[in-house]
């Protein structure tokens, strides 16, 4: 892992080169998306069977073939050992009384002519949600975007995962199960994207997607917003870890590796106020590599965009935090209460050395869907009023229409547009 000194000279470029990822758009990726998606919107279902057989591996031989019901995911569920279902309930469970918390509901009040005013809450009818499939198996994220849906009141979710060379996972269906979702379609990639986009014959049209996963997907995610909603383009995991010394090491390490070892991009970082505390997480982390059986990734990861930073005091390591912006904070220190309320920007902010961050990947409660790429700055976590509408109420009284009347005449004759002028002054009584 690289060596950074808030007190270097160097440190500001330094840091700033530790974060650097490029997040263009690939413009070979973006001409295949293209092609995928126009055809897929053209073609419908054959077009959807027949990129899937070649992507995938598989041999569907009608878009039949690629779907499962609520039968099909029952049946995985009941396949599974009693201890993974009870974990699958679990977690679900504590999302769902998270999310509740976040649900936003419908309020009005009226001014003093009797005007009423407010705002009517409503959910998305149908949302698609994106779950990964191919290295590894991710029934978290099936349930971290369902469950928010679910809570929001949608009334279908369809869920599309991909299944290479056929193979269908049961923890990943029993997920769904557990999850409410309404319809599994067993296809990924841009092609998967751009049918709940548009629609085909048997996939119906959603109105927003979420969820992560490739290049590809992300770039279908990009060309079909605007048809759709999305989420969020995903980047790389990120963890952010500071620490005041009173963690023992080999926490820490783990909890550096458990982010490092999603993929070779990913970013774990450590901020410590102690060069000696630094040294000897290093210490741990150099005799726990041996362990883990995603060695390679993991060392890739590290020796990619991995950093120990020597910051002269917690004060500083919050600010350093800020900038960083990560997906994931670790406050590994006494007192972590307080240190949040420093914290501006971070995906989720995790207090006090017993909170790993993998508890929140699977079942402390808040939603594991988070900005990466320093856009914590500016957006925030999945959640329940991602899949909630707002619409404003405005219903003028007779009173009401001869004060705000002649303010819209006023303002719309200076804009020149006379009907909207008009439209106000018919209603005047004088």
């Amino acid at each position: 892992m690289k060596k950074l000194d808030t007190q270097s000279p160097d440190f500001q470029a330094e840091l700033k080169a530790l974060l650097a990822f490029e997040t263009a758009q690939n413009p070979e990726i973006d001409r295949i998306v293209a092609d995928i998606c126009a055809d897929v919107q053209k073609r419908g279902d054959a077009a959807l069977v027949e990129y899937t057989n070649r992507f995938d591996g598989t041999s569907a031989q009608t878009i039949d073939d690629l779907i499962l019901t609520q039968d099909d995911l029952q049946s995985a569920f009941e396949r599974l050992p009693e201890n993974i279902q009870t974990a699958l309930k679990t977690a679900a469970r504590r999302v769902e009384s998270y999310h509740k918390h976040q649900k936003m509901e419908s309020w009005t009040y009226e001014d003093e002519d009797g005007t009423l005013l407010g705002q009517q809450i409503t959910p998305l009818d149908r949302v698609g949600i994106y779950v990964p499939g191919g290295k590894a198996a991710y029934p978290s994220s099936v349930i971290m975007n369902a469950m928010p849906a679910h809570v929001a009141g949608v009334k279908e979710i369809i869920m599309v995962v991909p299944t290479p060379k056929g193979e269908r996972n049961d923890i990943v269906l029993a997920a769904a199960f557990v999850a409410g979702v309404t319809k599994v379609f067993t296809v990924g990639g841009a092609q998967a994207v751009a049918a709940l986009a548009y629609g085909t014959e048997s996939v119906p049209q959603v109105d927003k997607i979420t969820g992560p996963g490739n290049a590809f997907v992300a770039a279908a995610k990009r060309r079909v917003f605007g048809v759709v909603g999305i989420d969020m383009v995903a980047g790389p995991s990120e963890i952010l870890v500071i620490a005041d010394g009173t963690t023992p090491a080999d926490w820490v390490a783990m909890d550096l590796f458990s982010q490092a070892e999603h993929d070779e991009i990913a970013q774990a970082i450590l901020i410590g106020t102690s060069q000696a505390y630094l040294d000897e997480v290093q210490t741990a982390m150099n005799r726990l590599i041996e362990t883990m059986p995603r060695r390679a990734i993991i060392e890739a990861s590290l020796g990619n965009r991995g950093a120990m930073i020597l910051a002269k005091d917690l004060d500083e390591a919050c600010e350093i935090a800020n900038y960083i912006s990560p997906e994931h904070l670790e406050l590994s220190v006494e007192n972590p209460q307080e240190w949040a309320k420093k914290i501006r920007h971070a995906g989720a902010i995790f207090m006090g050395r017993y909170t790993s961050e993998s508890l929140g990947d699977y079942c402390a409660g808040p939603n594991h869907v988070l900005p990466t790429s320093r856009t914590a700055r500016f957006s925030s976590p999945l959640g329940t009023y991602d899949f909630q509408k707002r619409s404003s109420l405005i219903q003028v009284s007779e009173q009401g229409a001869q004060k705000l009347g002649k303010t819209a005449s006023v303002l719309a004759h200076g804009e020149s547009l006379t009907a909207h002028a008009r439209a106000a002054e018919f209603r005047l009584k004088d």
